[in-house]
């Protein structure tokens, strides 16, 4: 550490330099830009940072990985004891194409599987429902009953792999079907591992694909935390997404603080509905996104686990360690891949992913090539994997802990995203906590407004996307695309109409009705959940029963 005097003669010698060598320069050559800032226009960023620019305590603001405030890691190895789990996000129009596509990576080297639904599914309806036509399999598979989770896992033992759903309003459904699915195969729920999205907050920010309205949404969100706590407790129980928050938009240092600010709501439900912090916090984990400025992505990633630790041990007291650790999965930037020049799009994954990894992900999605315009292709999706796979075992970023700890410039970046989101939180307590800043449209309108702040950079050409406004061709090479069989929709409304036929409809209406009971009162529903699957209740059915009993949410009413 330097003391003040030494501090005072650094912060002397670089004001001695920019009015100087470096003034000198600039008034006879200029520079790029009149002036830099980060990649979200959060910070400005000088022309060189020393230790004067950085206050830190080393002990008090980094501390040691797996040691508090976790800014250097929540795992004492981090990724020189295990790699990061390497998940491809999958899910093709039917259960047997989404079969296929989950083993080929299994083969490939993947080390987790990401499941992708399609619309319908994600909105609690079935294939053969009037609101699901022309969408069944678009986005994802189409998962209707029980018999299409047997199909999507067959030969693959989940004792083995580790499942992540990106599922929301009808979490408690998919989630009775891979536990159920884990029974099927003989595998003790204690040993099923994944995640489960259930964010149902970021759908009222950013998605809108919610089903009930906020009060339900929570309670079934804490009915799962109980459950697993007790019956699933190496399985992640929702990942508090900022990936959709940024990809609407949003600034780094926004994205973390809503996406902290919709943990602390489901914290804060938890703990109303009863449920001891330290029994359900540690399976709380975060999904985040990771967008091309390399030091400014690392950066948030590092602030964000300290904000967590701080946020857990003064607000809600939390005192198992596991409680304070933000452990979190990272997904390449959505938004930022083009149509135009698709090929640039591995470039923009590579160094998104190489952020990832320098901020310390416990789980990585690397974005196919083409995914601007279509599902990717196997081809495109093994490039992907074999991005992580570079970056894993040729690069060198997984060999040492916390790689940008100590750089002048890292550290001030970390210091002034976890000081604006911390700025952000406030303002949410001001207005009443998350909840009521969603429903007012607060939330919505921060984002909003950056969104076409940047579309106009773009636009005006201040923004330069390679390819887009600028280093743009005028001819664009053919290319593969994913196409969907359009077939696939009637076959699996058929497949439907089957299980229907052979299954004990008396079981299904029986189970229903224990649902719908469950849903009048206070017990937890996730059992009776569990039991509907198993006699092959559908989605819909399913949904409907909590349809009936919560109602649906009309945004502004």
């Amino acid at each position: 550490m330097y003391d003040p005097e030494e501090l005072a003669e650094i912060r002397e010698g670089k004001e001695s330099w920019e009015a100087g060598t470096y003034g000198e320069t600039v008034d006879r050559f200029g520079e790029r830009e009149e002036t830099f800032t980060t990649d979200t226009g959060g910070q400005e960023v000088d022309p060189l940072y020393t230790p004067a620019d950085v206050d830190l305590d080393y002990r008090e603001d980094l501390g040691y990985p797996g040691e508090e405030p976790y800014t250097r890691g929540v795992y004492s190895t981090m990724h020189r004891g295990r790699l990061w789990t390497m998940r491809q996000y999958a899910g093709m129009g039917t259960a047997a194409e989404t079969n296929e596509r989950f083993r080929y990576l299994i083969d490939e080297g993947s080390s987790g599987l990401s499941m992708a639904f399609d619309l319908p599914t994600q909105m609690g309806y079935d294939s053969d429902a009037a609101m699901a036509e022309g969408e069944v399999g678009r986005s994802g598979v189409a998962i209707d009953t029980l018999d299409d989770f047997e199909t999507v896992f067959d030969s693959i033992p989940l004792d083995e792999v580790s499942t992540s759903m990106t599922i929301n309003a009808p979490a408690a459904v998919l989630l009775a079907m891979y536990v159920a699915m884990g029974d099927k195969q003989g595998v003790p729920r204690e040993q099923l591992r994944g995640t489960i999205q259930n964010d149902i907050m970021k759908e009222y920010i950013a998605r809108n694909l919610y089903i009930y309205p906020p009060k339900e949404s929570m309670r079934l969100i804490t009915d799962i935390f109980e459950f697993c706590a007790a019956e699933t407790p190496k399985f992640n129980t929702i990942s508090i997404s900022g990936y959709h928050i940024r990809e609407a938009g949003s600034t780094a240092a926004q994205e973390i603080a809503f996406t902290l600010g919709d943990g602390i709501e489901y914290v804060e439900a938890a703990l109303d509905a009863g449920l001891d912090v330290d029994e359900f916090a540690p399976q709380l984990s975060f999904f985040f996104n990771a967008h091309n400025n390399i030091f400014e992505e690392a950066a948030k990633f590092r602030a964000a686990r300290r904000m967590w630790a701080k946020i857990m041990d003064e607000r809600f007291g939390a005192e198992n360690p596991k409680s304070k650790q933000l452990k979190f999965h990272t997904q390449t930037g959505g938004s930022t891949l083009t149509a135009q020049q698709i090929e640039n799009n591995v470039v923009r994954v590579s160094y998104q992913a190489l952020a990832a990894v320098l901020g310390g992900t416990q789980s990585l999605h690397t974005n196919g090539k083409d995914e601007a315009l279509a599902l990717p292709t196997e081809k495109s999706v093994r490039t992907a994997l074999r991005t992580q796979q570079i970056l894993a075992h040729e690069s060198g970023a997984a060999d040492t802990i916390d790689p940008l700890a100590g750089s002048y410039y890292v550290e001030d970046l970390t210091d002034g995203i976890e000081e604006e989101a911390f700025e952000i939180l406030e303002e949410v307590d001001r207005r009443g906590g998350m909840l009521e800043a969603v429903e007012s449209g607060w939330v919505q309108r921060q984002i909003q407004d950056v969104a076409f702040e940047r579309q106009q950079e773009i636009e005006e050409g201040e923004r330069i996307i390679v390819g887009v406004n600028e280093f743009e061709v005028d001819e664009e090479p053919e290319m593969d695309l994913e196409e969907v069989d359009p077939d696939q929709e009637q076959n699996q409304r058929d497949r439907l109409k089957g299980v229907k036929d052979e299954r004990d409809d008396d079981a299904v209406d029986e189970a229903l009705a224990r649902l719908r009971e469950a849903a009048q009162g206070t017990e937890n529903v996730m059992p009776h959940v569990v039991d509907a699957v198993k006699a092959y209740a559908t989605v819909q059915e399913i949904s409907d029963v909590l349809r009936d009993e919560f109602g649906e949410y009309k945004p502004g009413r």
